[in-house]
């Protein structure tokens, strides 16, 4: 059964209107304001197929850079393509064959490493800049300030 899928598509770089409008003859495209992200929905037995699909579809008529699953699956996982320099496919596949994996597991794997490694490097800048505003200011201070800039100003109602 072939079904419909939204599928996302982060671009190297804005496109150009003459590119956009070469691929939309190829594809239905809705672009973001500043064409650097786009959205499509695409058939397909899966999403796997109907992400390799769009791409081989699309060609190089669009500076892609990885297309997305907009939703999840049903392991509530969002699924990547991507095209890897020869360099990075070289090492993928060697790390692959060394560690008795699929490419795509390994690359899965990095790719939840640096997320992880991001995440943390963002918590943790955010504990330093937090204990330097107490170094000047109450507790109490620090969160009705930041309460007043993240609460709407004047609720609606």
């Amino acid at each position: 059964m072939t079904r419909h899928h939204a599928v996302e598509i982060a671009l190297t770089r804005p496109a150009t209107p003459a590119e956009l409008h070469h691929a939309r003859h190829r594809v239905p495209l809705a672009a973001n304001a500043d064409r650097t992200r786009l959205m499509t929905v695409h058939n397909g037995k899966s999403p796997t197929r109907a992400l390799h699909q769009l791409r081989r579809r699309l060609g190089t008529s669009l500076p892609i850079d990885v297309l997305t699953t907009h939703y999840p699956d049903h392991d509530g996982h969002i699924l990547l393509n991507v095209v890897l320099g020869p360099y990075a496919d070289a090492e993928i596949r060697r790390a692959a064959a060394a560690s008795g994996q699929r490419p795509g597991d390994v690359l899965g794997e990095r790719i939840t490493a640096s997320l992880t490694q991001y995440q943390r490097q963002r918590r943790h800048r955010l504990e330093r800049q937090i204990q330097h505003l107490l170094t000047d200011h109450m507790p109490e201070e620090v969160v009705a300030y930041a309460a007043a800039h993240l609460l709407p100003q004047h609720p609606p109602g």
